[in-house]
């Protein structure tokens, strides 16, 4: 009966050690699961970052793109920088001389802000307005001095309005004198950064 004894207690002393053994086994796979599941939510956190970060970048080049080609039609039209006088005053001296005009005169009035930008830079977009008179021979000279003054390369011209009249004392048709007269009032456009104080 001892010997019966002493291996049912035998039996449940390794019963108790393979209970405390398979808890402590259970213990320790329900730590490493926690840990597996807190670095598994880590990486997931790191990956929504990591997606929203690169989501940001796509939408930042996007910007870039178009910002880039917004400059270059800007450039393009020459509108972007100050304004340059004296190259107006140079290809307007030239375009006569080429086209032979009889008469030419002009006049440049002050610069204006025609609108405020905000940003970083602010920009202003500026407007000078200039007026003109032709004495023409027929009316494609006009056409012809709005082109060469387009493609002088030097600013954004826009104009505005032009008129033309014939002038009372024209010359008999055999000459080549001006018979019509062009006034013309002409915006040079420029956009750049604020002036401080203005």
């Amino acid at each position: 009966m001892r010997t019966l004894a002493r291996e049912v207690a035998s039996h449940a002393a390794a019963l108790l050690v393979l209970l405390a053994c398979g808890g402590g086994l259970v213990w320790f796979a329900t730590q490493a699961l926690a840990r597996e599941n807190r670095a598994l939510a880590s990486a997931q956190a790191e990956l929504r970052r990591g997606t929203d970060r690169l989501a940001s970048v796509a939408r930042d080049e996007r910007e870039v793109r178009e910002y880039i080609a917004l400059y270059q039609q800007l450039q393009d039209l020459r509108i972007l920088g100050d304004e340059r006088r004296l190259e107006w005053v140079e290809a307007l001296t030239r375009i006569r001389r080429e086209r032979a005009f009889a008469e030419m005169r002009y006049q440049v009035e002050r610069q204006k802000v025609l609108k405020s930008l905000p940003g970083k830079p602010a920009l202003e977009l500026r407007s000078s307005a200039m007026k003109v008179e032709l004495a023409l021979l027929h009316e494609g000279d006009l056409f012809d001095f709005l082109g060469d003054l387009r493609a002088s390369g030097h600013a954004y011209y826009a104009v505005r309005q032009c008129s033309i009249a014939r002038l009372a004392d024209s010359a008999p048709l055999p000459s080549v004198a001006p018979r019509l007269r062009a006034a013309c009032q002409i915006d040079l456009i420029t956009l750049g950064e604020a002036r401080s104080g203005a």
